[in-house]
């Protein structure tokens, strides 16, 4: 959707008359989108005078198209500027221009290939803006209803207008040379380099407005580059090789998705699983087919940003531009009430058991519902044993009902359930065995085989890390993770360390890690359950606080014990101790069952570490 479309020359007059701000806002309010604050009317009378003033040669004629503020379509991502028409060859092109109002930046750290640290942002990275631009050339070519418009006609650059010569090398630094070869970027002292750099793509007109109406009413389809890329990033990907009832379960979604493109109805299916059996490896296939073999705009989301990036990560292979391709196949469910209806051919929901009603900072009005109206087919992966948080709300049931509101076909009046195991070496008795000694259910495996699976308790936080770092150096796949009992020190300027116990000291994944299971600079940090939730590693460490503890014959919680620092689980001011018991052993269920060799334990309390050695026999 453009907030802002016309003619150079109207553009021209707009700015000059001081109108260009008013009119922007109005459209907004007009089209209902939320944005208008002072801060962006200020950025607006600031930025495009500066772009007024580049555009104001002979050489670029005053009939070629303006567009400002471009909402690419099921986002919420804006495209500051953009120049459309054609080069001498009567090719058409858009320049996509990144308006900045920095004076100042500086890296963050070398490793940091993708963020700078600007004057207008304390404290936290923000991303290059030669990487955001060349970001938006990608969701409009890939995704954004841009059908017809080659890849070579999308043009990105940075404009940063405030921005002085000393700060020209920290830009175009070697660290940010993948984006900044895409995208070039533009100084203060850089008009005339700006100015040639579109004139090199804008020297008439487009015919018949065609341009503008491709990237405003185009159909969302996935490129075929997209598709062929996806198909070959998957194909012989070992990480997601479907086997069992997998298998079966995708020919039921399959099968769903190809009737929904007939009898163009809503249709809804529900996956059920425990941790283990596969729901995100089917996840991840169904998506790849519908984007590579059926050519339909689908979608995996969830809640949890972890899996998100990490599949990403690896599909792309280390491939960074083709993590960018990736950017709207993987996204959070945040994005949904820009989404109009059936907008998505196929919403695939991991982790559907983390979905809220309204979470901080969300646009719409009811997640789930959201979800639904989104998609023209809904897949929920759900296992209600995961929900660890208080607002984690949406059940089996809930998804049931608010299908048959939707007026949707729920193709699987019963969840199908998929039951093999794939992780904690294929063993159903790990599952059942944790279940027993969380006392989350009483079952029949009051012990555990070791030969099936390592499960080892230990004396020393240290000592766990030191067996664990062993293992990770063969394949880069163990990793420390925690309950929610430590305070966040390092990240609230507290302290150098999260966590303290004895002489063990750790920090918990960095904040700006957002593939923290599969980075191979993460060992050292201990992840948290949001981090952890939905991977799996081939041994996991789980330190347990003291907000699970061992007394008169039984496990305990203490929610009293949960860090001060936890804003996201709300267990802490839980009324309900029923409720904060459960999410307090849900969360600690989620932790033991992420291994798939072995299972390390170091447990604060040390009555819960005598008792968890008696019953596996150390």
């Amino acid at each position: 959707m453009i907030i802002y479309e016309n003619s150079l020359s109207n553009f021209t007059d707009d700015v000059e008359l001081n109108r260009i701000s008013d009119i922007l806002s109005q459209k907004l309010k007009d089209k209902h989108l939320s944005g208008g604050s002072v801060s962006e009317i200020n950025s607006w009378n600031n930025s495009l005078h500066f772009m007024k003033d580049v555009l104001n040669t002979q050489d670029i004629p005053k009939d070629c198209d303006v567009a400002i503020e471009y909402n690419i379509p099921q986002t919420a991502k804006r495209v500051d500027f953009m120049i459309l028409g054609q080069d001498k060859d009567k090719t058409d092109h858009i320049v996509i221009v990144e308006l900045k109002q920095w004076s100042k930046v500086s890296k963050v750290k070398d490793t940091f290939k993708h963020s700078v640290m600007s004057d207008l942002k304390n404290r936290e990275p923000v991303a290059h803006p030669s990487y955001q631009a060349y970001t938006y050339k990608s969701l409009l070519y890939n995704y954004g209803g841009s059908e017809g418009i080659a890849n070579t006609s999308l043009n990105p650059c940075a404009y940063l207008h405030n921005m002085s010569e000393e700060y020209r090398d920290v830009l175009e630094d070697e660290i940010y040379s993948e984006w900044t070869e895409e995208a070039p970027v533009f100084l203060k002292s850089d008009v005339l380099k700006l100015r040639a750099f579109i004139k090199q793509y804008i020297s008439a007109k487009s015919a018949n407005n065609q341009l503008l109406y491709k990237i405003d009413y185009g159909r969302i389809k996935p490129s075929k580059s997209l598709q062929d890329s996806l198909d070959s990033m998957l194909c012989g990907n070992k990480e997601f090789e479907m086997v069992d009832e997998q298998a079966v379960a995708y020919d039921y979604i399959i099968n769903a998705i190809k009737e929904a493109q007939k009898d163009l109805k809503k249709h809804v299916l529900i996956i059920e699983g425990g941790p283990g059996t596969g729901k995100s490896v089917l996840a991840v296939n169904v998506l790849a087919d519908c984007i590579s073999k059926l050519g339909l705009n689908a979608s995996y989301i969830t809640k949890n940003s972890a899996p998100r990036n990490c599949y990403q990560a690896l599909l792309a292979n280390g491939n960074a531009k083709k993590m960018v391709d990736l950017k709207l196949a993987f996204r959070s469910p945040h994005a949904l009430p820009f989404v109009p209806k059936n907008g998505i051919d196929v919403g695939i929901y991991d982790e559907a058991h983390r979905m809220q009603k309204k979470p901080y900072m969300y646009k719409g009005e009811d997640m789930l519902m959201d979800s639904i109206n989104a998609s023209r087919v809904s897949v929920f992966f759900v296992d209600e044993d995961q929900r660890v948080t208080l607002n984690d709300c949406y059940s089996i049931d809930a998804i049931k009902t608010y299908a048959e509101e939707a007026g949707a076909i729920l193709d699987t009046v019963e969840p199908f359930v998929l039951e093999s195991q794939f992780r904690c070496n294929g063993s159903d008795g790990y599952m059942a065995f944790i279940d027993d000694i969380l006392e989350i259910k009483e079952t029949a495996n009051k012990e555990l085989d070791k030969d099936e699976f390592e499960f080892r308790v230990f004396d020393s936080a240290n000592e766990m890390r030191e067996q664990l770092r062993i293992y990770n150096q063969i394949r880069n796949k163990a990793r420390m993770c925690a309950g929610y009992c430590y305070d966040w020190n390092v990240k609230n300027h507290r302290g150098e360390w999260d966590i303290e116990i004895d002489n063990f000291r750790a920090k918990w994944n960095l904040e700006n890690d957002n593939v923290f299971a599969i980075n191979p600079d993460s060992f050292e940090q201990v992840g948290c359950i949001h981090t952890v939730q939905g991977m799996e590693f081939d041994y996991v460490g789980v330190i347990i606080g003291k907000d699970l503890v061992y007394r008169n014959g039984h496990i305990q919680t203490d929610k009293n014990a949960i860090s001060k620092d936890d804003r996201t689980s709300k267990i802490k001011t839980c009324r309900d101790d029923k409720v904060a018991e459960r999410l307090i052993k849900n969360t600690y269920k989620v932790l033991l069952t992420r291994g798939q060799k072995g299972c390390f334990v170091y447990c604060e309390d040390e009555g819960l570490r005598n008792y968890l050695k008696k019953r596996v026999g150390d």
